[in-house]
């Protein structure tokens, strides 16, 4: 029976489809769960992704387990809003992966010799993808590329798309002369033009500060998530060092602050050395 399989904790993704099934039932489910879509469900899909991320940047290995739990629960949301609509089912998309995973590995599942470096099997499988997206009439070197990813992230996969096709400048000298040139033109859209344009060339700058990343094989997300995770540390202890006198933030101000934020910076060095 259905109830029995909800309440079997040893029977796995069965019992979490089964939950979803109920928890959809247009009947006798949950009004909330029934109201959503693909649509308001997305959201939560994205959050969820980051807090797996968050936790394991922690190395919270607890709380990654609940975090990938939560996440999972998203792929059935979506499947189970897919079957209602007759699009696909869980099954189906289990099967597509596991079809995919097979074709694009060759050299462990195929006769293909798995005496390869790093970069020859990533290019491998850049090949393989770029069969996949012609025949899914994407023809366009950039096709394909998610529009709704971080934007830093997109910027990042575009610029490694062109340059697999030969638009990319041969060495970081290139990079940092346009971070100039880039850098220039912002300082006269701030002088001379209006908020469009200044939003225009702060993407430019943006842009290209991404491709320098790619250059230096620095992941720009995971560079600007440590600034951010220090920024946040720093302003912390500034915080503390205030309220050890009776003071917050906004009854200092900022050549105190400033002042603080040096003494912290050299803990940290200090601490390092």
């Amino acid at each position: 029976m259905a109830q029995d399989l909800i309440n079997d904790q040893t029977a796995g993704i069965e019992r979490l489809l089964e939950i979803m099934h109920r928890l959809r039932d247009p009947k006798t489910g949950c009004p909330w769960d029934i109201e959503q879509t693909f649509q308001t469900i997305a959201p939560y899909t994205i959050e969820e992704a980051y807090e797996v991320a968050d936790a394991i940047e922690r190395q919270d290995w607890s709380e990654l387990e609940g975090e990938l739990g939560d996440l999972l629960l998203q792929s059935v949301y979506h499947t189970s809003i897919g079957e209602e609509a007759g699009h696909f089912s869980f099954q189906s998309v289990v099967t597509n992966i596991s079809d995919k995973m097979v074709a694009r590995h060759p050299h462990v599942f195929g006769d293909e010799s798995r005496d390869k470096s790093a970069d020859q099997q990533t290019r491998d499988w850049e090949a393989i993808k770029a069969t996949e997206r012609a025949g899914k009439a994407q023809k366009g070197t950039l096709d394909g590329i998610a529009m709704n990813l971080p934007a830093l992230l997109r910027a990042l996969k575009l610029q490694k798309r062109a340059a697999r096709v030969g638009f990319d400048w041969p060495d970081t000298s290139h990079v940092l002369d346009k971070i100039v040139e880039e850098a220039g033109e912002l300082v006269e859209a701030r002088d001379t033009m209006d908020h469009e344009d200044m939003v225009d060339e702060m993407g430019d700058l943006l842009f290209v500060m991404a491709n320098l990343a790619r250059h230096l094989n620095i992941d720009p997300e995971e560079a600007l998530r440590r600034t951010n995770a220090k920024f946040t540390r720093r302003f912390g202890a500034i915080e503390d060092a205030l309220a050890k006198h009776g003071k917050r933030p906004e009854d200092s101000d900022l050549q105190e602050m400033d002042a603080l934020w040096d003494e912290v910076k050299a803990r940290e060095k200090a601490t390092k050395g």
